[in-house]
């Protein structure tokens, strides 16, 4: 029979007799759940019982005690009184939904404070009772087999010590695969949770950086079969540390692990900085240990960046698929003697053909092209960088005739240079030196202002193409240019200074760019100067709160605008809490609409990591009655779904596309071409009706200017590179962010006030193709398989296809009057004396048919009406298919089809790396290296007029070696 009260229980604990008490005790300790509400009575004689050091059971009444709060709801006095309760409270033996809201809690606390200790130089004092719970369900777990659960617990609560021993064990056991399975997910989270550092200690000593060092550690303790280098070369990019990468690359090479190296070396060109690239190199060129190695001088030759380069424009020059009728048609429909427009088109046009080397457009334009004037004419020139991006053997060549020193006009000058950097964006050795030449000879006559256009462009060029290598001697070169106080070329080399000093936090430099801020009187320089210290703090988190908080307390409106791109910045891919609290808080407070449109889109960089729930989080301010916010809302969907074809993302983007306002529309259409890049109809049906916005928005003669400009640059972005790059913000292969592509976005979304810095979207642009290199780096013709229907992944229909097949429906809209004509003709022939009622029954019959075809057409019409306009819901389930189709060697793989890809069992090319769905290019082993294999020319070996001399010299009909630098 249950208890109706715990009147007879508590009424004991008044006796003298200490055994009555006890037992007391121990009976509410059973019924206090049910009873709960009468004992709370007296919780106050149940404290003094606690309090009571003779008593023998005072543990006892400390457990009552916390499930009483706990009913109550005061969790924190339920913790404190269930920690004094020592080893009443059993987490093994009892389970309950008070135990484990009181664990929960007690984890959460000891955390917190383990967090508070390491972050803070506070002493802080943990309850050894507190720790005891915290490592019994620990224990708990780890006996469980939760070893995923047990980790990341203690990642958050900084046991490295638990981390390592939970690794250790499991090697220590011979289960090196779980191990290594655990080591992978270990990484993970260091990549995707925010682990803080102290702000105390240097960056040696962060945590992060300890435990990926132990993780290195563990790695090379494992047997030669479990060893996973590339594992390690993920680790090497995390830590931005040349040293451990040289001694790995040593490792590889010396025990003649060549492909391995190989592919180390072409994943650190696709996703580490310049500046490691060039220590690495450096470090191998000093190193006399390694000189003869095998491997050594290809190895060198791939951290150079060439070959890849070399195998992006090689496939993209293969492959191009752009509709060059789309941008004929804008161009005819929008007046070349406008700026604005002509702009647009050269955007466009340099998007839908970047990295392709196809400039047929600009040739056989020659008239309009002769329409563009000043600045026009700087981003019509430098759009030959973006053509030509990654074209390093021939990019200097190319821009010869406009470069400084040929006859032309300076703003042509000066965009030829911009051009240059961004030919060479991100492998800069071979253009940095001729570029900074220029500053140096030019820095101090800035403020003349041919001189000053030409320094604009050498200062971005210089930007771009030395991005993240922290040369001091070019920030030293720019500084002098901005020190001139150039509005022009000053804004320039404000915005390069951040390029340059990428990621690196130098204090001297925020120092030097925030005062000169705020002593010059040209908000062009303020502009500059504000992203370039917002590109200084990238990726710095935490360490980039003074700098925050120093921008935002400025009366600038121009430099709290940059603070709020340092809050997206220092935290881009972290998912932070505490940067979006920030950000929503200046997005809704701030006086100036600029630093509310950009608080707004900063949500954008910092949740790239948690895409899908960007929509939920604007979805209200998309519906805000500020156009800036409404702007901000759009572009943020943009930047963080970008490439990712996310259905929520254009439910918000969709209305906001019909706008009232101008650059609302424009923002929105160009966020719907990033996030729907490279779809197609099939597994995207309103592609088609985007598409078709795009078309009617320029064809409008009553659009706005601005809304015209959005759309035109969205037609450039949505068949971007020939319809075969993406915007990839991860790079998936190392589970790290693509600083490239993150930089790009952000100085692309300043072109609303200087439209030439849109050519920068153009770093976020990566081919999707796999790239199968042999170990003589040349690129063999193979087959692979993709287990899914082929027109999932096919290019969208051209323009040009569908006009040609209009004629047959055209043909088939004959007049009735017409067939009776023919009909009556052939019956002459057959016969002088007309029969009137054989014509009278073929004329009935003759119409019959006619109209039985109208009907058919109106049904037709009716159907392509309907699939015009599709459900949104309609989109088809990508299924894996047993029997593949066959996919080519250098051709187009989108990120998604990758899932699907696999290479043919037994064949003759082996990927040196497991492949997992992967894609970029993958080292091969050739099975069969006798046999002769067909060979794709890459646009390099294309470029060489001349065929180096051979050597050794062979008899052979192979191809000659590849010229390597």
């Amino acid at each position: 029979m249950a208890l109706v009260s715990a009147a007879p229980y508590l009424a004991l604990l008044g006796e003298e007799d200490l055994t009555l008490k006890s037992y007391a005790l121990t009976s509410l300790n059973d019924v206090v759940h049910q009873l709960w509400a009468e004992i709370a009575n007296k919780i106050t004689d149940l404290e003094d019982l606690y309090e009571d050091s003779q008593f023998p059971d005072r543990k006892v009444a400390a457990l009552v005690v916390s499930k009483v709060y706990y009913n109550l709801g005061d969790f924190e006095a339920s913790v404190k009184y269930a920690l004094l309760s020592g080893d009443q409270f059993n987490i093994e033996s009892e389970q309950s939904q008070f135990i484990e809201t009181i664990v929960s809690q007690c984890i959460n606390l000891y955390i917190s404070l383990r967090q508070k200790e390491f972050t803070t130089d506070a002493k802080v004092e943990i309850d050894p009772q507190l720790t005891l719970v915290f490592e019994k369900m620990l224990n708990k777990c780890i006996k469980t087999n939760e070893f995923k659960l047990a980790l990341g617990i203690a990642l958050e609560s900084y046991r490295l010590d638990v981390v390592e021993s939970i690794l250790k064990t499991q090697i220590e056991a011979n289960n090196e695969e779980n191990a290594l399975q655990l080591i992978n997910y270990v990484l993970t989270c260091c990549t995707t949770i925010s682990i803080k550092s102290n702000g105390s200690v240097t960056d040696e000593q962060d945590f992060k950086s300890i435990v990926l060092n132990t993780l290195i550690n563990l790695l090379l303790t494992l047997q030669k079969k479990n060893q996973d280098f590339f594992t390690i070369f993920k680790i090497i990019i995390q830590l931005n540390d040349s040293k451990l990468a040289i001694q790995i690359f040593k490792k590889l090479l010396l025990q003649g692990e060549v492909l391995i190296a190989y592919q180390g070396a072409f994943d650190l060109v696709s996703t580490a900085s310049q500046d490691l690239l060039d220590k690495v190199i450096d470090g191998f060129k000093a190193d006399q240990e390694t000189e003869g190695v095998k491997g050594v001088s290809k190895l060198l030759h791939i951290l150079s960046g060439v070959p890849t380069c070399d195998y992006d424009i090689t496939f993209l020059y293969r492959n191009n698929n752009t509709d060059i009728s789309i941008l004929n048609k804008t161009k005819n429909l929008l007046e070349g003697r406008s700026s604005i427009f002509h702009s647009a088109v050269t955007f466009s046009n340099a998007f839908m053909h970047v990295g392709t080397t196809d400039d047929s457009f600009f040739r056989k334009n020659l008239e309009w092209l002769g329409k563009a004037t000043n600045w026009s004419k700087f981003s019509a020139t430098a759009a030959l960088g973006v053509i030509h991006k990654g074209n390093l053997s021939q990019g200097k060549n190319i821009l010869k005739p406009y470069l400084p020193g040929a006859s032309g006009a300076p703003h042509t000058k000066g965009g030829s240079l911009f051009a240059l950097g961004l030919i060479f964006a991100g492998h800069g050795r071979e253009t940095i030196e001729y570029l900074k030449s220029f500053i140096d000879e030019h820095g101090n006559s800035a403020g003349n202002n041919d001189t000053d256009v030409m320094l604009h462009g050498a200062c971005l060029g210089c930007g771009v193409a030395g991005m993240s290598s922290q040369s001091e001697a070019l920030y030293e070169s720019l500084k002098v240019v901005l020190y001139s106080d150039s509005a022009i070329s000053g804004q320039a080399a404000g915005l390069a200074m951040g390029l340059v000093m990428l990621g690196s936090g130098n204090e001297q430099a925020i120092s030097d760019m925030l005062t000169y801020a705020k002593e010059t009187q040209h908000e062009n320089i303020i502009r500059g100067l504000s992203i370039g210290i917002a590109l200084l703090n990238y990726g710095r988190e935490d360490k980039a709160l003074p700098t925050i908080n120093s921008l935002m307390e400025q009366e600038s409106s121009i430099l709290r605008y940059g603070g709020v791109f340092t809050i997206a910045l220092a935290y881009a891919g972290s998912g932070s809490n505490t940067a979006i609290k920030k950000l929503l808080h200046f997005a809704v407070s701030d006086p100036s609409d600029d630093v509310r449109r950009a608080s707004v889109m900063g949500l954008g960089f910092v949740l790239i990591s948690d895409y899908q729930s960007v929509p939920t989080i604007v979805e209200l301010l998309s519906q805000s009655h500020n156009p800036h916010v409404r702007y901000g809302s759009a572009m943020a969907l943009g930047i963080s779904c970008a490439g990712r074809n996310l259905s929520s993302a254009i439910k918000i983007l969709e209305p906001l596309a019909k706008d009232p306002v101008d650059f609302v529309r424009q923002g929105a259409l160009m966020a719907i071409a990033m996030v729907l890049i490279q779809a197609n109809e099939v597994t995207t049906p309103k592609v088609k009706t985007f598409t078709k916005l795009f078309a009617d928005t320029i064809k409008n003669k009553h659009e706005d200017a601005l809304a015209k400009f959005g759309a035109t640059l969205a037609q450039g972005i949505i068949d971007a590179g020939g319809r075969n790059v993406t915007i990839n913000l991860e790079n998936t292969q190392t589970n790290t962010l693509n600083t490239k592509a993150i930089v790009g976005l952000t100085v692309f979304v300043q072109s609303w006030y200087w439209f030439p810095l849109a050519h920068f979207l153009s770093l976020s642009f990566a081919p999707t193709a796999i790239i199968g290199v042999k170990e003589d780096l040349k690129i063999p013709t193979f087959e692979i398989n993709c287990h899914t229907k082929p027109e999932l992944f096919q290019y969208p229909p051209k323009i040009e296809e569908s006009k040609e097949k209009q004629p047959d429906k055209i043909a088939t809209a004959v007049l009735s009057t017409t067939n009776r004509a023919k009909a009556r003709a052939i019956k002459k022939k057959k016969s002088q004396e007309g029969d009137e009622e054989e014509e009278d029954k073929m004329e009935i019959e003759q119409e019959k048919e006619d109209a039985k075809k109208d009907e058919t057409d109106k049904e037709e019409s009716k159907k392509e009406e309907k699939k015009s306009t599709p459900n949104e819901d309609e989109v088809p389930t990508i299924r894996y298919s047993k029997v593949p189709y066959k996919v080519g060697n250098l051709t187009r793989v989108l990120p998604v089809q990758s899932n699907y890809i696999s290479f043919i069992k037994d064949d003759r090319f082996i990927p040196a790396r497991k492949f997992k769905g992967s894609s970029g290019i993958i080292v091969l082993e050739d099975t069969k290296p006798d046999e002769k294999v067909d060979i794709i020319k890459t646009v390099r070996q294309l470029n060489i007029t001349e065929a180096p001399i051979p050597e050794p010299f062979t008899l052979s009909g192979e191809d000659l070696e590849d010229e390597e630098d």
